[in-house]
């Protein structure tokens, strides 16, 4: 694959590297041991994931739905636009 972009940067004094024209605001960083570093663009929240605990709260729900630990069925007719 060939680069898009390529120059040559240093580290300030607070060991920070400035981007130049990111696309990307957040980043992931690989580190290897021969000195490369790698940098994949990241969302601090992944679209669309459902975490562990609301899916666990969920299976707790319809567990108690099955068993017929409900409250009464709402009426939502008053709500209703006219």
């Amino acid at each position: 694959m060939e680069a898009i972009k390529e120059y040559d940067a240093r580290m300030d004094v607070k060991k920070r590297v400035t981007l130049r024209g990111a696309k990307y605001s957040n980043y992931h960083v690989f580190e290897y041991p021969n000195g490369q570093i790698v940098l994949e663009p990241r969302e601090l929240v992944a679209p669309f994931e459902v975490s562990a605990k609301t899916l666990s709260m969920m299976d707790t729900a319809i567990g108690n739905f099955k068993k017929g630990k409900a409250s009464k069925a709402i009426d939502l007719s008053s709500l209703k636009d006219e």
